[in-house]
C-alpha cells in the first residue's frame, strides 16, 4: 500500500494514522472496522468476482465502500496493519458447524498480529459475530469482550475423532471459544494470501456453503449491538442482546437499507443465486 491508499483505507474508518503500532492503536481500528466495513456476502449473488490479490480488496473495501466475507474483510485489514507497521501473520482456520464438525481446510482467515511492546493478538474483523477487539494470543484463561466471553485453548479431539496435528514445528493447534462454544479451529503456521484461494472459491460456488444459500450483510452499531440484513429481513440487535425483526417490504427500502445502514449503493436488489453451476 502506498500513503494515499493508507490514508483512504483510514479515513473510511474514521482513523487517524496512529504514531505507532501500538495495542491502543490495533483495538481502535479493529472495532473501528467492525462498525464501518459490513460483513456480507453480496458478490457472490451479484454474480461478481471474488479475487484474493492486494489491489483488488482494496478497490473493493476501500474504492467501492464495500465489505466482503473473511478472505476479503481480514485480508485487507491485514495489508492496512502491515503498512502501518504492525508484525501481521495470516493463520487459516476450520469452522465448527452445527454438529461439532469441522468444515474445509482453508475454511476462514485470520490474523495473527504483533505489536510495539505489547505481545500478539488474534485479530478478526471477517468473522459476523465475534469479538470486537482483538484477542491476546498466548492467554489460556477467559478474556472478556463485548462481543462475549473469549477463551483460546489448545485443540482437542473434533467431532470426527481428529486431533489438530499442528505445523511443522510441532506446535499445536487452537480452538477459538465464545461463550463456552468453540467456534474455530486455528492453524499456527503462516499463510500468504494466495493460500486461501480454494477456500474462497468453495465458499462461493459450492451448494454446500453456507455462503451460497444466504443473502447477508452485518455490521457492529454504534452503541455495541448488530445490525443485519439477510435477504428482506432486517435486524436490529441491541448491546443488551434485545432483537427487533423486520421483513422489509419493496425494493426501494431494501436499497435504502443498503444505502443508509451499510454505505452500499447498489442499482438492484441481491437475490439467492441458484447453485447448480458449483461442485
Amino acid at each position: 500500500m502506498n500513503s494515499a491508499q493508507v490514508d483512504a483505507y483510514l479515513g473510511r474508518l474514521g482513523a487517524q494514522r496512529p504514531a505507532s503500532p501500538t495495542v491502543e492503536a490495533l483495538r481502535e481500528l479493529h472495532l473501528r472496522h467492525l462498525r464501518a466495513v459490513p460483513f456480507e456476502n453480496l458478490a457472490i449473488h451479484l454474480g461478481e468476482e471474488i479475487v484474493l490479490e492486494e489491489k483488488r480488496l482494496l478497490d473493493k473495501v476501500v474504492g467501492a465502500r464495500r465489505g466482503g466475507f473473511c478472505y476479503e474483510l481480514n485480508g485487507a485489514f491485514g495489508t492496512l496493519l502491515a503498512a502501518l507497521g504492525f508484525d501481521v501473520v495470516l493463520l487459516a482456520a476450520r469452522v465448527y458447524g452445527d454438529e461439532g464438525r469441522l468444515g474445509i481446510p482453508y475454511d476462514h482467515l485470520v490474523l495473527r498480529v504483533g505489536t510495539a511492546g505489547g505481545g500478539d493478538w488474534l485479530a478478526d474483523v471477517g468473522f459476523g459475530a465475534h469479538s470486537h477487539y482483538p484477542l491476546a494470543f498466548g492467554e489460556r484463561g477467559e478474556q472478556e469482550d463485548p462481543g462475549g466471553t473469549f477463551r483460546i485453548a489448545g485443540a482437542g479431539p473434533d467431532a470426527a475423532g481428529a486431533v489438530g496435528a499442528g505445523g511443522p514445528d510441532g506446535v499445536a493447534d487452537l480452538d477459538v471459544v465464545r461463550n463456552g462454544k468453540s467456534q474455530y479451529r486455528l492453524e499456527t503456521r503462516p499463510r500468504v494470501l494466495g493460500d486461501f484461494a480454494a477456500g474462497a472459491w468453495w465458499h462461493s460456488t459450492s451448494p454446500a456453503s453456507h455462503f451460497t444459500r444466504s443473502l447477508v450483510c452485518s455490521r457492529v452499531t454504534e452503541d455495541g449491538g448488530r445490525i443485519t440484513l439477510g435477504g428482506r429481513a432486517l435486524t436490529v440487535t441491541g448491546a443488551d442482546g434485545t432483537k427487533q425483526v423486520r421483513e422489509l417490504g419493496t425494493d426501494e427500502e431494501v436499497l435504502a437499507v443498503y444505502r443508509d445502514r451499510f454505505g452500499i449503493e447498489l442499482g438492484t436488489v441481491p437475490t439467492v443465486r441458484g447453485t447448480d453451476r458449483a461442485g
